[in-house]
């Protein structure tokens, strides 16, 4: 494990300048998370246009893709009739590739709305596309991460490694995979070869877990002579990994239980984003807006957006 760790670091050697960042590297002072759009059920599935006009699903309820422009603000449901949607982003031939998650199969989406089929009987929850055209998602239930390869051959890409694959990103230069767990506390990564395929699996990054003491079962009733204290269970390491983003000098953001985590090309924390209010979940982040420097967030029925010091990395 620890050649394979040196092989990472080996591999992102020319950006380690980012290792010794603060959250005021990242956070503008005054600039707090705002709503962005509300009025949802489960929102989900955020990604980026080059104009920086932002995308997002409504998994639970939703009629299709919403989209958040960047020049108004305003939100609208830009394509119809595509429930279900967990994962989503636009590959390189300006097409929308969805993890289509009631149906079980992952698409591709014409701007138009025309439906391609790419994989079916898949229990498939976020996706990425690099600039090459391999797909990746993960299915978390079996422990595994698929890739489909620019030519449309549908592999296993890995199996076992992540105890539930949630979250997936690319590194800036696109030799490396990232994939959070959600039923851990690191984000994994891979080498990836020159067909596409996934090699040297590593438990790359560490989350921060919370604080939270876990849930005790109430001891029954006893007489005073057999009473004895229950037996204190030791903590689930769960960081409850889920959602992430590349920014544009290779950091990796990931969404957790904490807020939003952030991570430098060598695996090291930067900081954490504190989510919009304590009690919601944040599921997926995406950088966003005409300059691509704002960072969105998937939270519940809402999406909330904040200007940051820094830009995203797009495709």
């Amino acid at each position: 494990m620890k050649r394979l760790a040196l092989a990472f670091s080996a591999l992102f050697a020319v950006t380690l300048h980012a290792q010794d960042t603060s959250l005021h590297d990242f956070l503008i002072e005054g600039e707090p998370w705002k709503v962005a759009a509300s009025g949802y059920d489960f929102t989900d599935g955020l990604c980026v246009d080059a104009a920086g006009n932002l995308f997002f699903t409504d998994v639970k309820s939703g009629k299709g893709i919403y989209k958040i422009d960047a020049a108004t603000g305003k939100t609208e449901l830009a394509l119809d009739n595509l429930p279900g949607i967990s994962g989503l982003q636009i590959g390189p031939d300006g097409r929308f590739y969805a993890c289509q998650n009631k149906a079980q199969r992952v698409v591709a989406i014409t701007m138009k709305g025309e439906v391609e089929e790419l994989v079916a009987g898949v229990k498939c929850n976020d996706l990425v596309v690099s600039k090459a055209g391999h797909v990746y998602f993960t299915e978390t239930p079996t422990k595994r991460v698929h890739l489909v390869t620019k030519d449309k051959k549908h592999v296993i890409a890995d199996e076992g490694h992540v105890t539930r694959p949630n979250g997936i990103t690319l590194a800036a230069d696109e030799q490396a995979l990232y994939v959070s767990d959600h039923g851990g506390k690191h984000v994994w990564a891979w080498k990836i070869a020159a067909d596409g395929t996934l090699t040297d699996a590593a438990p790359y990054m560490t989350m921060w877990l919370s604080t939270r003491p876990e849930p005790q079962p109430q001891p029954e009733k006893r007489d005073k002579q057999s009473a004895s204290p229950p037996k204190a269970s030791a903590p689930k390491e769960e960081a409850f990994g889920d959602g992430a983003t590349t920014e544009s000098k290779g950091r990796i953001f990931v969404t957790t239980e904490l807020g939003v985590q952030i991570f430098d090309p060598a695996g090291r924390l930067s900081g954490i984003i504190a989510k919009p209010a304590p009690e919601r979940k944040v599921v997926s982040v995406e950088f966003a807006g005409k300059d691509h420097d704002v960072l969105y967030v998937a939270a519940g029925d809402s999406i909330f957006g904040r200007k940051v010091k820094v830009t995203g990395y797009f495709r």
